[in-house]
């Protein structure tokens, strides 16, 4: 077992989980807008939903892999070429960092939950974007691949959890620092490039 790998894996998804997305802004705007226990009820939608994904690459990506070992190297440069896509995907985008309230509706716990579990689940980009990252950070040569994917699907559950969790609890620092520094969102902006960009390359290294 490669503990450097897990260490890098870990590293590679909190850098994801801070890179502002649809997911950690939604949860923003929701905290903001109706306070942080509205917030944190949204990231454990969003994190549950994750279990799914997980479930069904651990399987789908296991059989591929078990099935033929140069799959394994045809995952990662599809991998990494999806790391290059998403990374020129942002490149494309605005600069500006844009919050906004729209259609955020006020709801117990369990109708947040809710809207951030069928959020989650029924957006295939999802688990696409799992296949493409978690095969290059496979980690042991001896314990069983569906293993792997499923610690790897936890232990970004939990790191996406921690810093979701934090954005909701924050999100006031937050919004003032970004209203305040009109340039953040293109700082933010070239942050997802270079985290994309440093994961394709971390799926081009790594070894079965």
């Amino acid at each position: 077992m490669s503990i450097e790998i897990l260490i890098s894996f870990c590293l590679a998804s909190a850098a994801l989980a801070v890179s502002p997305g649809p997911d950690n802004i939604f949860v923003l705007v929701q905290s903001l807008t109706y306070g942080r226990k509205s917030g944190i009820a949204i990231v454990c939608g969003l994190i549950s939903g994750c279990i799914v994904h997980t479930t069904l690459v651990a399987f789908g990506a296991a059989a591929l892999i078990k099935a033929n070992d140069n799959l394994f190297l045809v995952l990662k440069l599809l991998g990494a070429a999806y790391m290059l896509y998403l990374a020129f995907k942002v490149y494309r985008g605005p600069d500006k960092l844009e919050l906004k309230a729209e259609d955020i509706r006020r709801q117990n716990f369990s109708g947040l939950f809710k809207t951030g579990f069928i959020m989650n689940v029924i957006n295939p980009k999802v688990s696409i974007f799992f296949l493409a990252f978690f095969p290059g950070f496979l980690f042991s040569e001896t314990m069983g691949t569906v293993t792997q994917f499923y610690i790897l699907g936890f232990l970004f559950m939990a790191v996406s959890f921690v810093i979701f969790s934090a954005i909701a609890l924050l999100a006031g620092t937050i919004s003032e620092y970004t209203n305040s520094h009109p340039g953040i969102g293109k700082v933010f902006k070239w942050m997802q490039i270079i985290v994309f960009l440093l994961i394709g390359l971390l799926i081009l290294l790594s070894e079965k």
